[in-house]
């Protein structure tokens, strides 16, 4: 009578977990952003298999290495420094042959370390890990961390999380190709516009009745056609890498301050020749972040806030504490202000889209349209948000939040 009844409850257990694992599919198909998919992933792994924490690793497709790309119990910037070298332990094993390990007790498995949970200082008990697949390869592990309540994994919790890794890689994948492909189209479109000109002005050139007033013109269309081409095609690789998780931040301690005073030595030729002063109020605060893309990102949002500026207009750079972010890590916020014309609420809901330009105040557009979606996707990144207040008439203030050194 007992087993009966335990035979119900285990039926009626997988039942639940199969219609829940439709309804996730269905979410999963219909999420084409690869960032939200990969979070729905794993809040889907840790309620299906009752687990304290789960995670998503990818193939890196040009060293066969395996490599962090979420996990609900690793901030982003430690999930910087792992890497798991091809076959080698619990994960690289799943990875190279394609099959689920379940451990129900890590410190009596041999090929098990300590050397991601030092690193997190975090404790792993167990693990149940699956092969992400899809039709033809697998890209990837998913991992299911401690089981609540200290029970071990049964069979209905394997084919409920192989079941799951299944939808997810198809569910990855599709992700990946869309952006590529969108991606590729706005490319394709923004490179038309340049290479026209050039065109044109070739054809022009060619003709011998030409003033030579009108040559030197046409030459120097050319050649700033020629280096707007040359930032597309740098600024198209840069996020396409950032969006394809193929570039991967080196983690330093460093002084935000130094780092400000630097960035705005930088453009302070761009701001004199607009009769722009620039102030700095700023404390010493030691940030945990990739330094040369924060720097980038700096750079980025203070040549906006001088090309957008009025003549003899003002910007203060200014960095506070910000509170906790996930995983209660300390933040520091700097925030870019300026004196400008101010951006409409309609432009305000398009300005990280990549390729998306708000004309000056002459009327027309400039840069690549690239830079605030390659500033965002970097912020992120490091676990932070950019924002955006702006008024029209009143200025701009760009905003973004980085985690501080904490030990």
């Amino acid at each position: 009578m007992t087993i009966a009844t335990n035979n119900t409850d285990s039926n009626t257990l997988m039942l639940s977990r199969y219609q829940r694992l439709i309804e996730i599919s269905q979410q999963l198909n219909s999420t084409l952003d690869l960032g939200s998919l990969l979070k729905k992933i794993i809040s889907a792994a840790k309620e299906l298999t009752n687990t304290e924490a789960a995670s998503i690793m990818l193939i890196d497709p040009s060293t066969g290495d395996l490599r962090f790309e979420i996990a609900s119990n690793i901030k982003p910037q430690d999930m910087e420094d792992i890497i798991i070298p091809k076959g080698s332990g619990i994960a690289g094993w799943v990875a190279l042959h394609g099959e689920p390990r379940v451990i129900d007790d890590v410190t009596k498995e041999p090929t098990w370390t300590r050397k991601v949970d030092d690193t997190i200082e975090f404790q792993t008990r167990s693990i149940l890990a699956v092969p992400l697949r899809t039709h033809n390869k697998v890209i990837g592990v998913l991992e299911g961390i401690n089981k609540i309540g200290g029970g071990g994994w049964d069979e209905s919790d394997i084919n409920t999380l192989t079941t799951l890794a299944g939808q997810a890689a198809i569910a990855i994948e599709n992700a990946r190709l869309f952006q590529q492909s969108d991606f590729i189209a706005e490319m394709v479109h923004e490179l038309r516009t340049p290479l026209a000109a050039l065109k044109a002005s070739t054809v022009l050139l060619m003709r011998p009745d030409l003033p030579d007033n009108k040559r030197s013109d046409i030459i120097t269309t050319m050649h700033s056609e020629t280096e707007r081409l040359s930032r597309l095609t740098s600024d198209f690789l840069d996020l396409a890498r950032l969006e394809s998780g193929r570039t991967r931040l080196d983690i330093l301690r460093f002084d935000l301050k130094k780092l400000i005073e630097e960035s705005v030595d930088v453009v302070l030729p761009q701001a004199s020749d607009k009769h722009v002063n620039i102030y700095i109020e700023c404390d010493h605060f030691t940030a945990s972040a990739d330094r040369g893309k924060i720097k980038q990102v700096l750079l980025n949002l203070l040549t906006n806030a001088i090309k957008y500026n009025r003549e003899k207009g003002e910007i203060r750079v200014q960095a506070s504490e910000a509170g906790e972010g996930g995983e209660q890590q300390p933040l520091v916020q700097v925030a870019v202000a300026d004196t400008g014309y101010g951006i409409s609420k309609e432009h305000q809901k398009h300005m990280f889209e990549k390729f998306y330009r708000v004309s000056d105040t002459a009327g027309f557009t400039q840069g690549t349209g690239l830079g605030l979606a390659i500033a965002k996707q970097i912020i992120e990144a490091h676990g932070g948000q950019i924002t955006l207040e702006s008024e029209q008439g009143r200025g701009s203030t760009f905003a973004i939040t980085l985690p501080l050194a904490t030990r």
